[in-house]
């Protein structure tokens, strides 16, 4: 999501706004396989350049935003919500999103130093196989949270955690929330 598209945002549905953010993850991760073919198959012009810097802003604002909504605002209200029979299950949840999201970006620091190079004029390839490997964690990360960790966000949180969630998201964007 990008700081116009935020200001666009409803953040009273937090998790709806969640759900959005995962649709267009999924955009700039197919626009990531793409440069990656296109530079392999044609080399490197303008349109893949300028595609490269906009690949960064977004993985370095709104993908970034996103962790930290997670992180900070929604897997802690889980827990704190969380009944001792779902305690359990959703610490397991909540240690293994925290170790994909740093594995995701262990792999995009390495991705980003590419892109910069790319977006700067440089001629270097693009590692296709650590392009491949961040799209397939953060689809397979998606599917996870989709399937898991929202729809038990949606029995454990009250409309309270749901609006301070929601304010936590704006903030993070410096956006006054609707």
């Amino acid at each position: 999501m990008s700081a116009n598209s935020s200001r666009n945002t409803d953040f009273s549905k937090p998790l709806d706004t969640l759900k959005a953010c995962h649709v267009r993850i999924r955009v700039e991760c197919e626009k990531l396989r793409g440069l990656a073919e296109r530079v392999k198959d044609n080399g490197y012009d303008d349109e893949a350049r300028q595609l490269a810097a906009a690949l960064m802003r977004y993985f370095e604002t709104a993908a970034r935003f996103h962790h930290e909504d997670e992180e900070e605002d929604l897997l802690p209200r889980m827990m704190a919500a969380a009944t001792i029979s779902r305690g359990s299950r959703l610490t397991r949840m909540v240690a293994d999103i925290a170790t994909e999201h740093r594995e995701m970006d262990r792999i995009w620091t390495e991705l980003r130093a590419a892109l910069q190079e790319i977006s700067a004029g440089e001629n270097l390839p693009l590692n296709i196989l650590s392009v491949d490997r961040f799209v397939k964690l953060y689809f397979s990360h998606i599917t996870i949270e989709e399937t898991n960790v929202y729809p038990l966000a949606e029995m454990l949180l009250s409309r309270d955690d749901l609006e301070q969630i929601g304010a936590g998201m704006a903030e993070r964007r410096g956006v006054t929330p609707k």
